[in-house]
């Protein structure tokens, strides 16, 4: 069964090259037959965090964030593709990412690694692992890094090396079971059927976004 996946892609660098690797990603996933959004903050253009998407009142927050919301909402799974900035996320990733939270819950994410070395950008994605699964969606146990990421892929996406897909083939496997597996949990009819939406997420003693 097709999944709604959104692929989010984390630099706006004019001479960025990991956008190949999130091309490779949207393009394995639309061979499965997956229905896949990329999002990436070079076209979809957010101010530094302000006010997060929940605190503006339904209907009015700007038009970028409730275009970015009416994707991530419905989605089945979400695929994170950064690079390595000093050991951490680029800082666009961070930004679109805290500008939502309720907007993850239940979802799994998976993170595609890289940098334009041999190590992949491997301590980002230990960063982004609590990251996202302090956001509500947490990371599946694989993850795919990509070294050399200039060299891996043409620019639309295409791997220079050949057994890139069979090596992947894992990785996709495993975010299709954890996505299949949340959404039917998601669905399953709640015997609190009172609730609010705010109740049924996790709880948490205070925002994670404090002054």
């Amino acid at each position: 069964m097709a999944l709604r996946t959104v692929v989010i892609y984390g630099s706006v660098r004019t001479t960025r090259q990991g956008i190949r690797a999130a091309r490779f990603v949207v393009n394995e996933c639309r061979a499965r037959g997956h229905d896949v959004t990329l999002i990436d903050p070079a076209e979809y253009r957010l101010p530094l965090l302000d006010k997060m998407y929940k605190e503006y009142p339904k209907g009015q927050a700007p038009e970028t964030l409730e275009r970015i919301a009416a994707l991530i909402v419905p989605a089945d799974a979400i695929v994170v593709v950064s690079g390595e900035y000093n050991h951490s996320i680029p800082p666009a990733l961070s930004n679109l990412l805290d500008h939502f939270l309720e907007e993850w819950f239940w979802k799994p994410s998976a993170i595609v690694c890289y940098s334009a070395g041999p190590f992949a950008g491997v301590r980002a994605a230990m960063q982004l692992r609590a990251m996202l699964g302090e956001l509500g969606m947490s990371s599946i146990p694989s993850i795919l890094p990509v070294p050399k990421v200039q060299s891996a892929f043409a620019e639309d996406g295409t791997p220079t090396d050949p057994g890139m897909p069979g090596r992947a083939a894992k990785f996709f496997d495993e975010l299709e079971w954890y996505a299949c597996a949340l959404r039917d949990a998601r669905n399953k009819p709640r015997e609190r059927s009172d609730c609010t939406a705010e109740e049924v997420g996790p709880k948490r003693a205070e925002s994670p976004m404090t002054d």
